[in-house]
């Protein structure tokens, strides 16, 4: 138990008097009651509720490094890195300097700045794809304005999507997708009349579908990472980008969680394969709200207030996200890459060797920076189909296990694993003897 709340600063932990647990240390459970009567479920992410694996959620006081606190002081190693928007770890010093000058200067002034067009720079020098960027909120903005670009650039409606790709909230793409979706059992969502979805066509993921004429653009993760981490077969992403040149189609990498997480160049340089149009989001604002798209001159130019398709946003190009992600990504070296690679080859493997000395069947595939978990036996899933026959009974008696070790994995099955620049060799040692114990306690729980 690291000590965080006492009395006197009751109020500074987000404690009140009524939900207090009498010692001056708020409890986790009072807080998600209290939140449940205000927020529908108490989260403002669904999976965040814990519905999948059990129990109440933690409450998150405050984070340094690879850790996390909740508001009872507990310390947990943190694998979730805000779904992989942190990745040079909680609180460094570079990034809280920088949001803490731009704050200083102002919040947002719907106006352009600086700072946005410095962005905008740094991702067009790093991706060579995007010859122009625009900024926005958040990844589902992202998204959802890439397909209406490529619709209004091509003048066809219909979109391929990938069944167990997840591109966030865009009701048009809300049909067999992974991450939350696919924890909750759900294989969309109500309140998308079918008229949304009419022109989406969902393929299997790693087989290159056979488009036509109709098709405005083909929108993928490279690398899924929201059903486990499923790496792309070879020839599936150069096949897509063959197939779209064959008709005219365009084609739309989603690179929310891989953009500047496998590298400066994201999945599209890993693999070779430039697409049309790039989605980011997560590492880009350094932790803080903000999406992207970037693509090609001739096609970003379609958006107003140049060509035809209407993009706008009181908040988009924020000072504030801005500065965060300036200073993550002047953070971002070869050397930094290269490091957070072999800390993810390491996680993957103290994690192997924890769950096959308690009998646990696992296995911790490894793309680049990115780690995934599938409990199963046999070969690694290349689809959607075979990503679900993943255990998500032991996943939650794993999940609950390692928390009770101190280490906070994602309350769902299908998320990645995150190290950044905090996971060190000592974070690393840490986590290798906690899972050991985890694993032999969540067998015991399953027996």
């Amino acid at each position: 138990m690291i000590p965080y709340c006492d009395p006197s600063k009751c109020e500074a932990a987000g404690c009140v008097p009524t939900v207090c647990t009498g010692s001056g240390i708020p409890s986790n459970r009072e807080l998600f009651d209290r939140s449940c009567a205000a927020i529908p479920g108490g989260v403002n992410s669904s999976i965040r509720a814990f519905k999948s694996v059990g129990g109440s959620p933690y409450v998150v006081a405050r984070a340094q490094g690879p850790y996390v606190f909740d508001v009872e002081g507990t310390r947990y190693i943190d694998l979730v890195q805000s779904y992989g928007a942190v990745i040079v770890g909680h609180g460094h010093p570079a990034i809280t300097a920088a949001i803490t000058a731009a704050a200083a200067d102002g919040t947002s002034f719907g106006a352009p700045t600086p700072r946005e067009m410095k962005l905008a720079e740094a991702i067009r020098e790093r991706v060579p794809s995007c010859e122009r960027v625009r900024l926005m909120n958040s990844g589902t903005e992202a998204t959802s304005t890439a397909i209406r670009l490529a619709r209004g650039a091509t003048g066809r409606d219909r979109i391929v999507t990938f069944s167990g790709n997840f591109h966030g909230a865009t009701d048009a793409l809300l049909v067999a997708g992974g991450s939350g979706l696919a924890t909750l059992g759900l294989p969309g969502t109500a309140g998308i009349p079918n008229a949304t979805v009419a022109n989406t066509i969902v393929a299997p993921y790693n087989v290159v579908p056979q488009l036509d004429d109709q098709v405005a653009a083909v929108i993928v993760e490279p690398v899924a990472a929201n059903m486990g981490v499923v790496a792309p077969v070879a020839g599936f992403l150069s096949g897509l980008r063959a197939e779209c040149d064959r008709v005219g189609a365009l084609l739309i990498f989603d690179e929310v969680i891989t953009g500047f997480r496998l590298g400066s160049g994201g999945a599209q340089h890993h693999f070779g394969v430039r697409p049309d149009l790039t989605c980011f989001g997560k590492v880009i604002g350094g932790g803080l709200p903000i999406g992207a798209v970037g693509g090609r001159a001739d096609l970003m130019e379609v958006l107003t207030p140049i060509g035809k398709v209407f993009h706008a946003g009181t908040l988009a190009g924020n000072p504030i996200a801005t500065a965060a992600g300036l200073a993550v990504l002047n953070e971002l070296t070869p050397d930094v890459y290269a490091e957070l690679g072999r800390r993810a080859l390491r996680l993957s493997s103290l994690l192997s060797d924890a769950c096959s000395s308690a009998g646990l069947v696992a296995q911790f595939p490894v793309v680049g920076t990115l780690v995934g978990m599938y409990l199963g036996d046999g070969p690694l899933p290349t689809n959607f189909d075979q990503a679900k026959t993943t255990s998500e009974s032991t996943y939650a008696a794993l999940f609950r296990a390692a928390l009770a070790e101190g280490i906070a994995l994602a309350p769902g099955a299908y998320e990645a694993l995150f190290v950044g620049l905090g996971h060190d060799d000592t974070v690393l040692d840490q986590i290798s003897v906690a899972a050991h114990r985890a694993a032999a306690a969540a067998m015991r729980s399953l027996a």
